[in-house]
């Protein structure tokens, strides 16, 4: 079995209610996270039960997309199988922000820390990373293991390299930050739900999750947006939505 089960939704900061971006990724038995921000780690347990997760994946070191990775740290700590760290593939700054957060015990002595930009494999999937245009280093994953393609964006603007982060996969896990792009010529580092549709379309993808909404987003009308483009199914990220892979 394989389900994609949404932590958090919101960019930025949480809305009342939800949480910002994470999501837990189930293939076979093996679990692994994707981005951990404000607010998702409270869910996360919930959902991993009496079992923590077996990886996280952090796409860059923004706080609305890994400072829940300390609780998880905090819980591995006191819970976690003795004497094991939990692989951990992110951006150099992710693991400065953990340290700052909570230096002892040191994030190093709790993860086991891989370098985001190499692939890896992770657990049954193939990881492979793609950069993308954000604010700070941020890399677009890929996990592929036989019969399953998830591709993530984190946080990005416009790029062609969308295309072949999303080329043919499952499901695409896309930015839509923006209401409305911003005026021309400006640095893009986030996309409108109409741009998230445009690039699934080039990518070929088979299904379309929006997500990172700024709080107070229509989220119908951002679905509404990314059908104009998109000719698969359309899927708004909720917390605590299940969907099956």
């Amino acid at each position: 079995m394989s389900q994609l089960t949404v932590l958090g939704s919101c960019g930025a900061w949480p809305e009342p209610g939800r949480a910002c971006a994470g999501f837990l990724l189930s293939h076979n038995g093996f679990r692994v996270v994707l981005d951990l921000g404000y607010g998702a780690a409270s869910r996360l347990f919930a959902h991993c039960g009496d079992r923590l997760p077996d990886a996280v994946v952090v796409t860059h070191e923004h706080p609305d997309h890994c400072a829940d990775v300390s609780a998880l740290g905090r819980a591995w700590h006191y819970t976690g199988p003795p004497g094991e760290r939990l692989p951990l593939h992110c951006t150099p700054g992710t693991v400065r922000r953990l340290e700052a957060m909570e230096p002892r015990p040191h994030p190093a002595e709790l993860f086991a820390v891989h370098d985001l930009g190499a692939p890896a494999e992770v657990g049954p999937f193939r990881l492979t990373s793609y950069p993308l245009p954000h604010y700070l280093p941020n890399f677009g994953v890929r996990l592929s293991a036989p019969g399953l393609t998830v591709a993530y964006t984190g946080d990005t603007g416009p790029s062609p390299v969308l295309a072949e982060l999303g080329r043919d996969a499952d499901l695409v896990i896309c930015d839509a930050t923006l209401r409305t792009p911003p005026a021309e010529g400006e640095p893009r580092y986030l996309m409108t739900a109409t741009e998230a549709g445009y690039w699934a379309e080039e990518a070929g993808a088979r299904r379309l999750l929006l997500t990172h909404f700024w709080p107070g987003t229509d989220r119908a009308a951002a679905a509404e947006e990314a059908r104009a483009e998109f000719g698969g199914e359309v899927l708004v990220a909720e917390e605590d939505l299940a969907i099956a892979l």
